[in-house]
């Protein structure tokens, strides 16, 4: 059965937090919206496409704003999903067969439908190049919404939404890795592999600090912005150089910390008094022990969770999700209605009928508080693809601005539509659901 018993609390939190994030990510895609429709819509693109950085003789790296947050801060981004890429694969809910195959399943039909959809649909050969916008799910509103019905839905759906979004986020990162980076240059990018080499070797040998993974991860990412391939990829690459496994047993931390107990007491604190010398140097003991017994991989989550979830994506949703509404002549009708019914329709027949089918051939065992109508409703809330597919539809017609509003447009559409559908089947199915146990 798919377990939800690995650490309920922290996932609990994390759900919190996503949800946070998904108000905050809706609140500043509304006011990206208003402020590029409104009387200073033009100091919006004049803003994001303020250029700053450096140039020598030799060196430069100067970009617009805009590219700052899509190079830059999503590096920051895609680290996290690394990290929580990495800990599902090694402790998490995707550790084994029979855990992994249940998300699997979803996220295939979430990967392979929605794509054909856009194949089947697109007429034009200049959009083509943007079938991999409906592949991912946007992980924080669609727990957002689920958060928002809370206890009608049961957690195991929240834990399997999440499982198969952060497949989906990895198949994603492939398909900008392998069709959405530009020239190679195989130098640069022989030295980004040789460094990512010796960071993987420091790491297997126990060689760990969170300034080395910072510092040689600015270079991986500028070696891979000079190198042809997208530097966010660096984020990804770098985060699976954190170790999962702590430094010291728990058994080894519990003697130190009734070590260091025994020494405070030892040393007579008095309640309201300042501390002495010694038993600062206890408590900077207790600090450190503290920090080798942690996991690695979750003391970087820690940090990060925050400032991805309430800074990185609300900047990148207010950079990109300003599309002017005001005429559509400039606009590509059917580059936009290709990209509402594969997120809609694609993302919710490809994840309802793959994991139906797995049940049916016996491949993956469906928990028995997930009813079938559970499934359907957050099939739909799939189709939520804002973040990443945004984020792709800027690589895929980074030289045709038009077809980048177009496909904004398609995506905030699209992925609105498939929000309100989801919600409502969840919350009037659960609601039935209870009468029914209750008669």
């Amino acid at each position: 059965m798919f377990s939800t018993n690995f650490f309920l609390s922290p996932f609990q939190r994390f759900v919190k937090l996503q949800s946070s994030s998904g108000i905050l990510l809706l609140a500043t895609t509304i006011i990206a919206l208003v402020w590029a429709n409104s009387a200073i819509g033009d100091s919006y693109l004049a803003f994001w496409n303020y250029e700053i950085g450096f140039v020598s003789d030799n060196f430069e790296l100067r970009k617009p704003l805009l590219l700052w947050v899509n190079d830059g801060l999503m590096a920051i981004f895609f680290f996290l999903i690394g990290l929580e890429i990495k800990r599902e694969f090694v402790i998490g809910e995707l550790n084994s067969t029979k855990k992994v195959m249940f998300p699997l399943f979803g996220a295939l039909g979430g990967i392979i439908i929605p794509v054909a959809f856009y194949f089947v649909l697109n007429q034009n050969p200049e959009t083509l190049k943007g079938w991999g916008i409906p592949m991912a799910t946007d992980i924080a509103f669609s727990l957002a919404i689920l958060n928002v019905l809370g206890n009608r839905v049961p957690l195991s759906l929240k834990v399997f939404l999440t499982a198969f979004a952060i497949v989906d986020d990895l198949a994603a990162v492939l398909v900008i890795a392998v069709f959405y980076s530009g020239s190679l240059n195989l130098a640069m990018l022989g030295a980004a592999m040789a460094v990512l080499a010796f960071i993987y070797f420091l790491s297997y040998r126990g060689i760990y600090s969170k300034a080395l993974i910072v510092v040689w991860g600015l270079i991986v990412w500028l070696l891979f912005l000079k190198g042809g391939l997208h530097p966010t990829l660096a984020g990804i690459l770098m985060a699976f150089a954190v170790p999962v496994r702590n430094k010291i047993s728990t058994n080894e931390f519990t003697e130190q910390l009734e070590g260091i107990i025994h020494n405070i007491k030892e040393t007579r604190v008095v309640d309201g008094a300042v501390l002495s010398k010694s038993q600062l140097q206890l408590l900077n003991e207790m600090e450190g022990w503290s920090e080798k017994y942690q996991s690695p991989i979750q003391s970087f989550e820690n940090i990060l969770h925050n400032w991805v979830a309430f800074l990185v994506i609300p900047i990148f949703a207010l950079a990109n999700a300003g599309v002017v509404f005001g005429g559509t002549g400039n606009l590509d009708m059917a580059l936009v209605f290709t990209i509402i019914v594969s997120l809609i329709l694609g993302k919710s027949l490809g994840v309802t009928l793959v994991v139906l089918m797995g049940e049916k051939l016996k491949l993956i065992t469906i928990p028995l508080d997930i009813k079938r109508i559970h499934i359907v409703g957050v099939s739909f809330l799939a189709g939520i693809g804002f973040t990443m597919a945004i984020f792709i539809a800027s690589l895929a017609f980074s030289d045709s601005p038009e077809y980048i509003d177009s496909a904004k447009i398609g995506i905030l559409i699209g992925s609105f539509i498939s929000a309100i559908i989801g919600f409502l089947i969840l919350r009037f199915s659960s609601k039935k659901t209870k009468l029914n146990e209750t008669t």
